[in-house]
């Protein structure tokens, strides 16, 4: 009896082990289907450069909404495009800084995230004839003016902070790195850079090389009309001044204003009827002490008495306003009069789950915002919704949807964006997004979403 039992498992056990694949070949088989090859550069069906839709499918909401939010009545135009330039797979290319929208056109960036030698492409948009064009490779740019000096192994791969167009007809942004192991003094890190570029001649110059020694610049703001970039960094691995260092660089005049400790982490916000500069510092997770900064008269920042949250921020609004928007624990809307430096906590922008927000833009009225939550993917989760925020009435309002519509018809899945801004007219929102063409990929491409707001959902 004991060796028929001792037979019968021997054989159940034989079963198992042919008919149960191994450890390892089940670890292969993950690992291959994690590495879907997609095409580059992508592209649309039928070669379209531009895809324009309007569907019902926008105002359909993936899941549970909270109680306090509506759903737009009217389903909006939606462009979509891939971002020119994406030539070859990056790891992976994505979007990490804010844009401008100047007279129907749209300045952003994208990078390749490669490491240490990797690039970042400024574009342009033209709303008007749909078209879209890289104005500037930087690491090409920085090769043929002879900035990359022998010896050092790194490159940019990312414009993390904002591109703003001066009062001289320059857009200013800074650069970042792609992963932090590779600002060493192993490969010759010296620091990062401060550009602009003319949109309309393409000419791209060097504002300031490495302004804080071995530091990136991930968080930046400009000073349109007196022409101060103002940066906040994050320290290189062999940089002497460990921490996030502020920066206030006068472009016009080339040279610095203050350098120093205790700077803003990811991003801070610019009073353009006063001319001061307001960040919290280092933490831009939760609410924090305000800082200011005078040009007027340069020193530290000084504390400005309120607290406030501070992950991303509008631009001052037509009654001297701006909105700011925190991370953690739930994504919270606060508004700063530039004025009275007073501060009013607005409640709660979370829709249904995700909480993290990472752009935020007013219209040229003051009167909404707007944003999308999920900034650094989980955006789909619950539908991509497109959000309007109404300061008058304090309502959330979504008007749009947007996945799984492009899923559906063009293989594209939006998963979060750290970059948007409103048309001067109020009547477009362009938002830049990390995008992923197979279920088995991560991020591998960026497209860009210009949202045609139906006039009857923006009643003045």
């Amino acid at each position: 009896m004991f060796s028929r039992l001792c037979l019968l498992l021997g054989c159940i056990a034989l079963l198992c082990f042919v008919g149960t694949p191994s450890m390892e070949a089940q670890a292969q088989k993950k690992t291959e289907k994690k590495k879907v090859e997609v095409p580059f550069p992508p592209k649309l069906p039928d070669g379209k450069e531009v895809a324009t839709d309007t569907s019902e499918d926008f105002l359909k909401p993936l899941g549970m909404l909270k109680d306090d939010v509506i759903i737009a009545k009217k389903a909006p135009t939606v462009d979509f495009m891939y971002y020119p330039g994406q030539d070859y797979a990056g790891k992976p290319w994505s979007i990490w800084g804010d844009g401008c929208a100047v007279e129907g056109k749209y300045y952003s960036a994208i990078g390749d995230h490669l490491a240490p030698r990797g690039t970042a492409l400024v574009c342009e948009y033209d709303a008007t004839t749909k078209k879209h064009r890289v104005l500037v490779d930087v690491s090409k740019f920085l090769a043929s003016a002879g900035a990359l000096p022998e010896g050092m192994n790194y490159a940019p791969a990312k414009i993390h902070g904002r591109i703003d167009l001066g009062s001289d007809g320059w857009l200013y942004y800074s650069t970042h790195r792609g992963s932090p192991g590779t600002t060493t003094d192993q490969n010759g890190y010296l620091g990062d850079w401060v550009f602009r570029t003319h949109p309309e001649t393409g000419k791209t110059e060097i504002v300031v090389s490495h302004p804080v020694p071995k530091h990136c610049i991930p968080c930046s703001v400009l000073d349109p009309q007196r022409l101060i970039f103002y940066g906040g960094t994050a320290a290189g691995k062999d940089a002497p001044a460990q921490g996030v260092q502020f920066f206030a660089y006068d472009a016009k005049a080339k040279k610095m204003l203050y350098s120093g400790p205790d700077g803003p982490a990811r991003y801070m916000f610019f009073a353009r009827s006063t001319g001061k500069l307001y960040f919290t510092p280092r933490d831009e997770a939760s609410a924090g002490p305000l800082m200011r900064f005078d040009p007027a008269k340069p020193g530290a920042p000084e504390q400005v008495g309120v607290e406030l949250g501070l992950r991303a921020a509008t631009q001052e609004t037509p009654q001297g306003m701006i909105y700011t928007v925190s991370k953690d624990p739930e994504a919270t809307l606060w508004a700063f009069n530039t004025k009275t430096e007073k501060v009013e906590k607005l409640g709660s922008a979370v829709v249904a789950k995700q909480a993290y927000i990472a752009t935020l833009d007013a219209d040229p009225t003051g009167r909404y915002l707007y944003y999308t939550a999920g900034a650094h993917g989980g955006s789909e989760t619950e539908g991509t919704p497109v959000v309007q925020y109404d300061l008058k009435t304090k309502q959330k309002k979504i008007l749009a949807f947007l996945h799984p519509f492009y899923k559906d018809k063009y293989g594209c899945t939006l998963k979060g964006t750290f970059g948007s801004a409103v048309d001067p007219k109020g009547d477009k929102v362009y938002i830049t997004w990390n995008n992923t063409r197979t279920s088995g990929n991560a991020w591998d491409s960026c497209v860009l979403t210009v949202i045609h707001i139906p006039e009857s959902e923006r009643q003045p």
